[in-house]
Parts: C-alpha cells; sequence; structure tokens
C-alpha cells in the first residue's frame, strides 16, 4: 500500500492488525506488529514523503510468519549505526523509533543509501501448533 498520508498510516496499522489476528497471533503480539508497522509508516511520510508498505504472510509445517517491507525513496539514513542506537534522532523525537521495531520483530533488516532510499524488512513467527500422535 502507498503511504503518502497520516490516513495511510493507519490505513497500514489496520490491514497489518487484521492479517496478525486472521494468523493466529496473540492480541499482545497482534499490538507489537502493529506498533511496528506504525513507525515503519509513519517514518515513510516523515522523512521520506511516500514509500510503501507491503505486508505478506508465509507458512510453513513449523511456522506462521508476518512479513513487512517498509520502501522509500527518500534520501536515505546518514549514519544506520546511530540511527539503530537508543535515543538517536534527527526528527526531535525519542530516538525510540527503529530500534523500537527491532525489539519488537524477530527479524529485522535494513539498507539504505542517498541513491535508492531506505528499506527496511522485518517478520515476525508464531510456532504452528500440530497435533503428534504416537502409536
Amino acid at each position: 500500500m502507498q503511504i503518502t498520508s497520516e490516513k495511510d498510516i493507519v490505513t497500514s496499522r489496520s490491514q497489518g492488525r487484521k492479517l496478525a489476528a486472521e494468523l493466529g497471533f496473540s492480541a499482545v503480539e497482534q499490538a507489537r506488529i502493529t506498533a511496528a508497522i506504525s513507525e515503519l509508516a509513519r517514518n515513510i511520510y516523515k522523512y521520506a514523503g511516500s514509500g510503501t508498505i507491503c505486508i505478506h504472510s508465509e507458512q510453513d509445517m513449523r511456522r506462521i510468519g508476518i512479513f513487512v517491507t517498509a520502501k522509500d525513496n527518500g534520501p536515505g539514513i546518514d549514519n544506520l549505526q546511530e540511527a539503530l542506537q537508543d535515543g538517536y534522532t534527527t526528527g526531535g523525537g525519542l530516538g525510540r523509533g527503529l530500534p523500537g521495531v527491532k525489539r519488537l520483530m524477530d527479524n529485522f533488516d535494513i539498507t539504505s543509501s542517498p541513491q535508492e532510499g531506505t528499506c527496511v524488512k522485518v517478520a515476525k513467527y508464531r510456532i504452528v501448533k500440530t497435533n503428534v500422535f504416537r502409536i
């Protein structure tokens, strides 16, 4: 989905929560996923002006995953190491955005450059409960 306004941030949060619920994530995990999506969408809007949030799921025999990719064509992040430190901010906030997303999700990957913008990929997993019958 396109992120070009504050309304799009709300829509992306809602879509993420809906998918997480459909996949059987607990209410707590749904809140974590929603918070991560919200932060990523807000960063797109605030720092790049526009971009996309893609949310999808995958399942195998052991686990179900929700995957979020946040991509923009903005100016990039000057110093990724600093941006991933608690308390670092360029926008006057608390500096908990990206580090918070990293803590909330199971997987976190970020790339950023002035030429290509920023791409953040995160994932959250839920173990699939299976009935095992022994003979």
